[in-house]
């Protein structure tokens, strides 16, 4: 019973127990009260993970705000992503965090839970070649503007209109109404919803690519630099979803 008890009823059989000595019954309690502890933490986290940028829409007295965030913005080969989400302010979605904080399996299980629930979602790409034409910079701008774009446009059909848009990171300028966090994903409920929903579509995206550019081992690094994947371009140069100007330090510039 104490193994997914709530706070009430361990307390209630704390009490009955309190004279008990076996190591048995002191270990499961001591389980128990860990269990509880870390329950109520990270229900706390996630409460202030939606009531940050609540606070933040109230001050800016608006009603509805998307949260935005990229990912790939370093790997040497494959797109940029930009991912966009509104989230409904009523629904809690358990274990939302910073996607680099969550396991892969996390990831897909709560990107999916995003995609069922949020009021709108979408996710952009960038690809390398123009990424090397106009710079990581300008690439950010348009992944970031065309998620928006797809979102608003999913927000028609409800008689929506975002009125604030939290950016993660630095400002960027790309929208009158960005406001920028800093670590905006382990603060925003829709800026780490949006990061998670970016990763898993974009690890996705790297997995399929693979299949045709098997010797980068894609499916594994995803496309940033490892080690392995350092040795493979030095063995067969670069391929043609490589990013050219992230490259220039490597020997073979060939493409494959």
């Amino acid at each position: 019973m104490l193994e997914d008890c709530d706070e009430a009823t361990f307390l209630s059989c704390r009490e009955a127990l309190k004279s008990d000595t076996r190591k048995g019954i002191l270990r499961l309690l001591e389980k128990t009260a860990h269990r509880l502890e870390s329950q109520k933490a990270e229900a706390a986290r996630l409460k202030l993970l939606y009531t940050y940028e609540a606070d933040l829409a109230r001050e800016a007295g608006v009603t509805c705000w998307v949260g935005i965030d990229e990912v790939g913005r370093g790997p040497v080969a494959g797109p940029l992503a930009a991912g966009a989400v509104v989230l409904d302010p009523e629904t809690r979605i358990p274990g939302l965090n910073d996607s680099k904080q969550l396991t892969p399996e996390a990831r897909e299980r709560i990107a999916l839970q995003v995609k069922e629930e949020a009021l709108a979602w979408a996710v952009s790409f960038v690809d390398n070649e123009y990424i090397d034409a106009h710079g990581i910079v300008a690439s950010l701008k348009k992944a970031f503007s065309e998620a928006l774009a797809q979102v608003e446009e999913s927000l028609v059909g409800r008689g929506m209109q975002v009125g604030l848009v939290l950016l993660d990171g630095n400002p960027i300028g790309f929208d009158p109404r960005e406001h920028n966090v800093v670590k905006g994903d382990a603060k925003c409920a829709s800026i780490a919803a949006a990061s998670i929903v970016a990763k898993v579509e974009r690890d996705a995206l790297m997995v399929r690519l693979a299949a045709d550019y098997p010797q980068y081992g894609w499916d594994a690094n995803k496309g940033y630099a490892s080690e392995e994947h350092m040795k493979a371009i030095e063995r067969y140069g670069l391929s043609p979803l490589h990013r050219m100007s992230f490259c220039t330090s490597f020997s073979q510039m060939a493409l494959f």
